[in-house]
């Protein structure tokens, strides 16, 4: 859950809707993107596949298929932040699109291809971060590569938009991801699975990640003091943070596991598989709840790997 809002926000347990919640969470991304890439950016690198906090590297784990076979593959990452995700799968030849609800995010995705590559340009419908002379094309449209193997990383697109209402065609890609990205912070995640599913080419793979839910049940702190079981695990109540007028300022909503699963289903996909990393012993940051001592002993985050049938 959340760590990063000052002391003006105040935190409880409450009802909330979609228009809410993407209110609250564009505006608390448009407001906290340079504390949270400054915080986190070394973590998450410029070009790195990351998928939680215990430091999954997608280049050892290869949930969306071997890396040699994502050259050429349209690849649609949801809740891009600064798009390090994105950047990676640029590397190995691939065509992604990185999309976002949050403009200011998307800014940080700017200065991080400009300072790899050299390369910018404004976040929307067309623009692109990084990119050199011959590498492949972006998009869902763009034509093919050549090669025997990744080079530099690509142009990727810079999207801004809800990701309950995705601005592409039918069958547009042939895999979608989301590292801790939009799922976590909607009221009505089928919705969200179901516009993924539809932008999706027949055999394709969804895989995103999110807080486990069995870290619900405990308090959001990384010592000894989060290792009690402080709430119910079936507690659905959204988490909200609220200003001083009672607006909510940032939500998150919890599903159980056996939630997340239904979500899946009812939107279409197939869950081939479910990952809970462990925590690897070269890890020694701490970040928000998730710490070494809380890593070895319960997960801290679930990778939902799903296929289009």
């Amino acid at each position: 859950m959340n760590q990063e809002d000052g002391p003006e926000a105040t935190a409880t347990r409450r009802a909330t809707g979609e228009a809410e919640s993407s209110r609250a969470n564009r505006g608390w991304w448009d407001r906290n993107a340079d504390e949270y890439q400054d915080e986190h950016g070394a973590f998450l690198g410029d070009d790195r596949f990351v998928w939680g906090p215990e430091g999954l590297d997608e280049a050892e784990a290869a949930l969306l298929g071997p890396a040699a076979g994502l050259r050429g593959r349209d690849v649609l990452e949801i809740g891009a932040g600064a798009a390090q995700c994105s950047r990676w799968l640029a590397a190995q030849g691939a065509r992604p699109v990185a999309l976002d609800l949050s403009h200011r995010q998307l800014r940080h995705a700017l200065r991080s291809a400009s300072g790899a590559n050299g390369a910018g340009g404004e976040p929307g419908a067309g623009g692109t971060a990084g990119g050199a002379s011959g590498s492949p094309g972006t998009g869902p449209a763009a034509g093919g590569t050549s090669g025997a193997g990744p080079g530099p990383a690509g142009p990727v697109a810079l999207v801004q938009a809800d990701a309950g209402a995705l601005p592409f065609a039918d069958g547009s890609f042939d895999l979608a991801c989301s590292a801790y990205g939009a799922i976590p912070f909607v009221a009505d995640p089928v919705r969200v699975m179901r516009e993924v599913r539809r932008v999706l080419r027949a055999g394709g793979r969804w895989v995103f990640s999110v807080t486990h839910p069995l870290r619900w049940a405990f308090p959001d702190e990384p010592g000894p003091e989060g290792l009690s079981v402080a709430a119910s695990y079936f507690d659905r109540t959204p988490y909200v943070e609220e200003d001083e007028r009672g607006n909510a300022v940032y939500v998150e909503h919890h599903r159980t596991a056996g939630d997340r699963v239904r979500d899946v289903v009812a939107a279409g996909f197939r869950l081939v598989d479910l990952v809970e990393p462990e925590w690897p012993d070269w890890n020694t940051q701490e970040w928000g709840g998730w710490s070494p001592l809380r890593g070895r002993l319960i997960p801290g985050t679930a990778i939902f790997v799903c296929t289009r049938d």
